[in-house]
């Protein structure tokens, strides 16, 4: 990959069989990022016992088909807090193009908050993605990080019964056992995301989607299915 905010969409931008990131029971990496309604935050500077950090941007349709069950997370569970870390256009078009500078990509999260209704407080990386990269580097991956910014979960791809699973047993200290198993996007919510991104979208996200279901919903969940969560508590440090 040589361009991170790049105009078209491939599966060759992602390697699907290395978990980057921070992984469980490691320090979460810190950021000093904006909101965006432009005031300045520090990434790990949150409320409560947990954050549950979700990765997303307006052209993702993955996003797009969890965030009204994430949305409810903060009202379902005592001592969270969750929020957006907004990135680069997942399958950017004519209509919503590839971010040209950080203005650009603090509109589309300003879009996201005024016209799709996002709730949650929405943190704008920077136009180089550091923070994004950090995390992995994934369009919707997720991270639950306790107090003492340790990662307690992490997904590739979030799947948001899972990620309520894992919010559950942490709540009541018990261990995570949660599964997070590749889903795919909603159908509908796939197509009117894509269709309003702009020409181009569509096309790329066709040509890579063989890949995509290869490398997701068979071989990922494979993975996961035959491997064990690692054992941590809500108190681990790190």
């Amino acid at each position: 990959m040589t361009d991170y905010n790049y105009d078209n969409f491939s599966s060759d931008d992602y390697d699907f069989d290395v978990a980057a990131g921070p992984s469980v029971g490691t320090k979460a990496p810190d950021f000093d990022l904006i909101t965006s309604a432009g005031e300045k935050r520090r990434l790990l500077d949150f409320k409560g016992d947990f954050l549950v950090l979700e990765l997303g941007s307006i052209t993702c349709p993955l996003f797009q088909s969890r965030r009204t069950i994430m949305a409810t997370l903060k009202s379902e569970f005592d001592g969270i807090d969750s929020v957006v870390l907004y990135i680069r256009e997942a399958h950017p078009g004519a209509s919503i193009p590839s971010h040209k500078t950080a203005r650009d990509k603090r509109a589309c999260a300003r879009r996201l908050q005024d016209e799709d209704g996002e709730a949650r407080t929405i943190l704008v990386d920077d136009f180089a993605g550091s923070a994004h990269m950090a995390y992995g580097g994934m369009p919707n991956a997720v991270y639950i990080i306790n107090r003492d910014g340790c990662v307690l979960f992490r997904s590739d791809w979030n799947n948001p019964a899972a990620t309520k699973k894992a919010l559950g047993a942490l709540v009541q200290n018990r261990p995570i056992s949660a599964k997070s198993y590749f889903r795919p996007a909603l159908p509908l919510t796939a197509l009117r995301t894509l269709s309003r991104a702009g020409k181009g979208s569509g096309f790329d996200f066709l040509k890579s989607f063989p890949s995509l279901i290869w490398n997701n919903l068979v071989k990922r969940n494979l993975r996961i299915l035959f491997n064990q969560p690692e054992k941590v508590s809500r108190d681990t440090t790190c």
